[in-house]
C-alpha cells in the first residue's frame, strides 16, 4: 500500500491503461480460478475447454510457464502477462497460441462457433447477437470471424 492509500497493483494497472497496453481482460480470462495469478492449473482449465489433455498439452503448459513466469515463483502474475505478449517488451505471444487454441479449425480465424464455444465454456452468457456485435468490434467479417489482432482488440474491451 502506497501512503497515500492506493496500492502499487492498482498504481500499475493505471499505468498500463495510460500506455494503452491494459490487457487485464485477457489475463482475466486465463485466471480460471480468479486468485490474481495465472497457475498451471488455470492453464490446464483454459485448455480443456478446447481440446482433451494430453502430454503435448502438458509440455505447451510448462514451457508457457517458463517463459512467462520471470520471477520463478510458479505463477504469472499480470505484469509478467503483459511482458509476453506482441506489442510488449518483444513478446513471445502468449496470447497468439490462446488463439490458436480458440480456434478450433486452425483457419486463423476465431468464427462465429469458435467464440460461442469459449464464452459459453468461460461462463459467459451470451447471445448470437452479443457474439456477432463482439466480431464486428474485432474487425471481422460475421460470417468468417476475426484475426488474432481482432481478438485482442475485443478482449481489451
Amino acid at each position: 500500500m502506497c501512503p497515500t492509500g492506493t496500492s502499487t497493483a492498482v498504481l500499475r494497472r493505471d499505468e498500463a491503461a495510460a500506455r494503452g497496453s491494459d490487457l487485464r481482460p485477457a489475463f482475466d480470462v486465463i485466471d480460471a480460478d480468479r486468485d490474481g495469478k495465472i497457475s498451471k492449473d488455470d492453464l490446464r482449465a483454459f485448455y480443456a475447454g478446447f481440446s482433451g489433455s494430453g502430454a503435448s498439452e502438458e509440455d505447451m503448459i510448462g514451457s508457457m510457464m517458463t517463459v512467462a513466469d520471470a520471477n520463478e515463483d510458479g505463477y504469472v502474475e499480470y505484469e509478467e502477462f503483459e511482458s509476453v505478449l506482441p506489442g510488449q517488451s518483444g513478446g513471445s505471444g502468449v496470447m497468439e497460441e490462446v488463439f490458436r487454441v480458440m480456434d478450433r479449425d486452425g483457419d486463423g480465424l476465431v468464427g462465429f462457433e469458435d467464440l460461442q464455444r469459449y464464452l459459453k465454456w468461460a461462463g459467459f452468457e451470451t447471445g448470437d447477437e452479443d457474439i456477432r456485435a463482439m466480431i464486428r468490434l474485432g474487425g471481422g467479417d460475421e460470417n468468417r470471424g476475426v484475426t488474432f489482432d481482432g481478438l485482442l482488440k475485443i478482449l481489451a474491451v
